[in-house]
Parts: structure tokens; sequence; C-alpha cells
């Protein structure tokens, strides 16, 4: 028997004083798997794998560009991958 995660992404409109925030908070939930960051243009300027083992090195430098980013625009889209265990059968 396999074990398949399911995936979605949801898109979030941020403001870039809650830039940071919620970021951290999308992290922190634990069912994230990639972030992508997009400008109000709807560029992507930074995008990024939420690996459980990595968090501790990558963590740190995200945040302060994500910190820095924000301080230059005002509207972002922040496009959120998650996923969830199978169900238990």
């Amino acid at each position: 028997m396999s074990e398949t995660k399911q995936t979605w992404t949801e898109e979030l409109k941020v403001k870039g004083e809650n830039l940071l925030s919620e970021i951290e908070k999308l992290i922190h939930e634990g069912n994230v798997n990639h972030i992508m960051l997009k400008n109000a243009e709807g560029h992507t300027i930074l995008e990024f794998p939420i690996t459980i083992g990595i968090i501790g090195l990558v963590i740190a430098p995200v945040l302060a560009a994500v910190g820095a980013i924000a301080a230059f625009a005002a509207d972002f889209t922040v496009v959120v991958t998650r996923s969830e265990p199978p169900p238990v059968v």
C-alpha cells in the first residue's frame, strides 16, 4: 500500500507591513511544503521549499530576505503549497 499526500495551493494577499509575520506563521504551521512570494504585478520575487530537516539552516536568511523585500513594496501575494497526510482507513 502506497501512502500519498494530497497537496493544494492557496493564495494570500498580504500588505508589506504584515508580510514577515505571515511568512513566519505559515512556516510554523507544519503542513506547508513550499512558499512563493509575488509582487503586485504578479512577478515571482522569492520562492523557497519548506523541508522539516533544513528549517533551522534556511529560516534565518529567508526571513531576512523577506523583511528586506517587504520594505520596498506594499502589496504581495503569498502562494502556499500545503499537504496533509493521507486519511487513516
